[in-house]
């Protein structure tokens, strides 16, 4: 029997399946391996070593590079997935000093199976960046821009914003060598906000509200007509039911539009474990007509990939979600951050090519 969501109107009935437990979706992608080998991860290598003043420079009004404590202790995490414009591929990743969470956005280029620093490309100060292609006609570059904490003293709050450009990624510099401001912000102390054109024009945003239903983080959905009205609606998103249990969280991070116009969802879904914080690659299908989704699956863990040093001792098994680039033959490769303080890849079964079929 279906019952009403008194708390998501715009979902209409709820799906009668629960949320699963971290643990849950844990014992079922175990048991998926059970009789085949294991995916093994690998870590993506950033050839920097003739380069350090260009990554280091961005940090010079922050007095972050004495001793050259940006080019002795650089992290680079968090990518996006490959971008390839004229036969190359770049990638954007979240840049910061090993002791620090000031943060900087930066664009890579591949050469020879290793990633080197775009000189001419504009550096972002921002966290956690994300790619989108052809939305309404623009391409969309976004990431957390952090900022004071209005009421813990020392703390940081953060918000989403939002770039659009129609040609190349210089087109947010302005005459005169600046970043232009961003066409949108999402609501302070909300994360992972992310938004796809639909076969219908329309655009998809999926949210991360907080508290008031949302308890640690859960994922809200609204469509909207245009990017100039995206601003105005992230508050409004309703949330999607049974995803997420109270006490555990996660959000989006990547959408793709399939074949049959449902959303596969790359996202990320975390727990507690005593006070260490563990966070998992998952996915899961969102279908906007009827606005319903499927249970999240975990795509991999840190455990496949060659063990790191977390960068707090809060953190445990650590994957952030950054970009998924789908193959032809089945098969999908996964960008993430490790441990808030390495990049990888690994290749996977394509999580949505079974609800294309």
């Amino acid at each position: 029997m279906l019952e009403k969501c008194e708390l998501c109107p715009i979902l209409g009935s709820m799906n009668t399946k629960k949320a699963r437990s971290c643990n849950i979706l844990l014992d079922k992608y175990y048991k998926k391996y059970s009789k085949k080998e294991q995916p093994k991860g690998e870590f993506l290598i950033f050839d920097i070593a003739g380069d350090f003043h260009k990554i280091s420079a961005p940090f010079d009004d922050l007095g972050l590079c004495q001793n050259n404590i940006v080019a002795a202790d650089v992290t680079i995490y968090n990518p996006t997935k490959p971008i390839v414009r004229g036969g190359k591929r770049y990638l954007i990743g979240r840049v910061e000093p090993l002791e620090s969470e000031e943060s900087k956005v930066m664009f890579f280029e591949e050469s020879d199976g290793k990633w080197r620093i775009v000189p001419e490309a504009p550096v972002f100060g921002l966290q956690d960046p994300f790619h989108v292609e052809n939305v309404q006609g623009w391409h969309i570059l976004g990431g957390v821009q952090t900022f004071p904490h209005p009421t813990l003293p020392g703390g940081l709050g953060y918000r989403t914003v939002f770039y659009r450009y129609k040609n190349t990624i210089i087109d947010l510099i302005d005459k005169n060598g600046q970043i232009v401001d961003p066409f949108a912000e999402g609501p302070k102390m909300m994360k992972d906000i992310r938004l796809i054109e639909l076969t219908n024009g329309k655009i998809a945003v999926f949210t991360r509200p907080q508290g008031d239903g949302g308890g640690l983080g859960k994922i809200g959905y609204i469509e909207i007509g245009s990017l100039d009205e995206l601003e105005h609606n992230i508050p409004m998103a309703k949330i999607i039911s049974n995803q997420f249990l109270d006490d555990e969280w996660g959000g989006a991070n990547e959408l793709h539009l399939l074949s049959n116009g449902k959303v596969g969802v790359l996202g990320h879904v975390a727990h507690f474990d005593g006070d260490v914080r563990h966070y998992y690659a998952m996915a899961f299908v969102f279908d906007p007509r009827n606005r319903r989704a499927t249970h999240m699956e975990i795509l991999t863990t840190a455990s496949e990939f060659p063990p790191v040093k977390p960068k707090k001792e809060d953190l445990g098994r650590v994957i952030f979600s950054g970009g998924l680039h789908r193959n032809s033959d089945g098969t999908a490769d996964l960008y993430v951050g490790i441990g808030d303080i390495k990049a990888g890849k690994i290749k996977i079964p394509d999580p949505f090519s079974k609800f294309e079929k």
